[in-house]
């Protein structure tokens, strides 16, 4: 009999996750990245800091956020009952802002920067990030490729209304991954002022489990609110379902259910215009491109063509399209623990329309790909088993798009 994992022992002290994880990046960057870990331990037993930090979530982000039965969701469906995790009340519009501000705070308190650098491709975490810089008194600047900009242009004007500079990014495909080492450029030339404010459980050591343990927030609220809460049905859901881009909302509701064994942990990935054709960002789903590499300071499934290089992805939604993913991913799926399939830009549009037109919720295009695999998990599960999506932020962002396709 296989013994059970100890999921809390993971990453190990050198931030390895299995053969995932672990820092590849400059020597210049090593020390701050061992002040950055050594001020997060010492933050999570100081009763101070954990008092503000849960302070703020209650009185500026709005937590706990609700869970909402999906009655109609379910009526037409015909199968299981479907409950939402509703990140989309979140203060900002998505579960971004639960670690933009643990780490804002921590920088502030515990380390003594004066500036953030951030990434951010569907515009979330960019103005998450510029929202807790307007509330600490932060200096702030935001990259961001042209790409993402042009489709998300209402995230781009909050960002610069909030007092944050948002620099466009023209190389590469112009879009996560290109925002992103633009991000590690300017945090190696001003690292001792700077902290980089990395905005999902990417990266080198110690950000896939710092980033995992703020946002964690989202599962330890769901357990007690599924199993106790007045709102939840009493129990623990038989399946919980999350988009993953980079991975921080699914691994945030995934974690505090690793131990929960009969629970299905299910990641929905962004499959674009289909595997075959290989424009997508689905890291698992493709046996050709997607294997194991490093990426912006981590080891992780990679999607990179024949000669190694990283590939071209496509994805409607600006958040998932992204070359690789979460290293406790990677290590999770290896494990059996998780699961994880893909929806296609089409696939998800149809389910971003029918969350509207039944339950009077705009999502996200990102989330809409985990309402998409819903759709056709739900009528194939008896009535009385449960699902529990985690809804990570509203489609505000995304009417642009969706008014071009529609």
């Amino acid at each position: 009999m296989k013994a059970p994992i100890n999921y809390a022992a993971y990453p190990d002290e050198s931030g390895h996750f299995g053969p995932y994880g672990g820092k590849f990046v400059p020597e210049t960057l090593m020390p701050a990245l061992e002040e950055l870990e050594e001020a997060y331990l010492k933050a999570r037993s100081d009763k101070d800091f954990m008092a503000e930090l849960a302070y703020l979530q209650r009185t500026f982000v709005g937590r706990p956020t609700p869970i909402t039965y999906a009655q109609r969701l379910t009526e037409h469906l015909g199968g299981a009952q479907i409950y939402l995790k509703r990140e989309d009340l979140a203060h900002t519009g998505a579960h971004k802002i639960n670690n933009a501000l643990g780490q804002a705070l921590l920088m502030k308190r515990k380390m003594g920067k004066t500036r953030i650098v951030a990434e951010t491709g569907a515009g979330q975490h960019g103005v998450a990030t510029a929202t807790v810089a307007a509330l600490l008194g932060i200096e702030c600047v935001v990259y961001m490729g042209t790409v993402d900009m042009e489709r998300q242009q209402p995230n781009v004007f909050r960002m610069r209304l909030l007092g944050t500079e948002v620099r466009g990014v023209e190389s590469g495909s112009k879009t996560l991954k290109d925002a992103i080492n633009e991000a590690i450029r300017d945090w190696v030339t001003n690292v001792r002022d700077t902290h980089y404010l990395l905005g999902s459980v990417l990266g080198p050591h110690p950000y896939p489990a710092m980033v995992r343990d703020f946002q964690s927030i989202i599962g330890h609220e769901a357990v007690y609110q599924m199993r106790e809460g007045e709102d939840g049905p009493q129990r623990l859901p038989d399946v919980i379902i999350a988009c993953v881009g980079g991975g921080s909302n699914a691994i945030g509701i995934f974690h505090p259910f690793l131990n929960f064994e009969n629970v299905r942990l299910i990641g929905v990935e962004a499959g674009g215009h289909g595997i075959e054709g290989g424009e997508h960002a689905a890291r698992f789903a493709d046996p050709k491109m997607g294997r194991l590499g490093v990426l912006q300071g981590t080891k992780s499934y990679v999607l990179q063509d024949d000669d190694g290089q990283i590939a071209a992805t496509h994805s409607i939604s600006a958040g998932l399209d992204y070359a690789s993913v979460g290293p406790e991913h990677a290590w999770l799926r290896d494990q059996g623990r998780t699961e994880y399939t893909y929806c296609t830009d089409d696939q998800a549009l149809k389910g971003f329309k029918l969350l509207c037109e039944t339950e009077g919720i705009i999502p996200a295009l990102e989330s809409s790909h985990a309402i998409a695999h819903v759709m056709e998990l739900a009528p194939k599960l008896p009535k009385d088993q449960i699902i529990l999506v985690n809804l990570s932020g509203r489609g505000d962002k995304d009417l642009g798009t969706v008014m071009k396709v529609f």
